[in-house]
């Protein structure tokens, strides 16, 4: 009787060991997390590619950070051709999408409306998946022994839980205040170019005014008359 125990403990212990790592290589293989900074040629249009499983959420941030006007069109569509966002000449835009389909989804970042200058353009994409819970539960129920612990293991899974989404919205918070800190750096570098353009200019004109002025008040006290003798 004893040994029958023993094998259909070792046996339990396999399975919970198959059982985890199939939920590790599930976790591998979900998309992950993903920022991107690129430049965006004028009169030019960029598409991205991310695949994405069912039953999950996918968010999309994306900021221009540099280029004149600081404008952009976005377009994000479905694997099967569906229209799922569509903004014109924004120069940021958050979006969140139900993934109801698996495969690809497009992103485009357009410029063509643009003729002269390029465009700056992070984005950030974030995934939040609910499939792995009632899979965690039920190994953590197979894994718990008769004997109950001190600690629980329900218990420790929240508060890793909990620690790992704080984390997680701290990451996401910083990527996107560097997003803001690196636009409003291009666009005060943009300033201080046009200021010290229209200095110099200001600094040529007054300068000619002066040298115009001079020579008219030489000219007045010039005189070309002959005197004869």
């Amino acid at each position: 009787m004893s040994c029958q125990c023993q094998l259909e403990m070792a046996a339990l212990r396999w399975l919970s060991w198959f059982s985890l790592l199939s939920a590790a290589i599930a976790a591998f293989t979900q998309p992950q997390d993903t920022e991107f900074t690129f430049l965006l040629p004028a009169g030019r249009q960029e598409c991205f590619y991310q695949t994405a499983g069912a039953n999950a959420t996918m968010e999309v941030e994306y900021q221009v950070i540099g280029g004149a006007g600081l404008d952009v069109d976005f377009i994000l569509m479905s694997p099967s051709g569906a229209m799922l966002v569509a903004e014109y000449r924004r120069s940021d835009g958050v979006h969140t999408v139900d993934v109801t389909e698996e495969g690809d989804y497009m992103m485009c970042f357009d410029n063509s409306f643009s003729t002269i200058s390029e465009k700056l353009v992070f984005f950030e994409l974030i995934f939040d998946t609910q499939q792995g819970d009632d899979e965690a539960e039920n190994w953590a129920e197979m894994v718990e022994p008769d004997e109950l612990l001190d600690i629980k293991i329900d218990d420790i899974k929240d508060a890793i839980e909990t620690m790992k989404s704080r984390l997680e919205k701290s990451m996401q918070m910083q990527t996107v205040l560097r997003a803001f800190e690196a636009r409003d750096r291009n666009l005060q570098d943009s300033n201080l170019d046009r200021v010290n353009f229209w200095s110099a200019v200001n600094l040529f004109v007054l300068v000619m005014v002066a040298v115009v002025q001079v020579y008219m008040l030489k000219s007045l006290f010039n005189d070309k008359r002959k005197i004869r003798t």
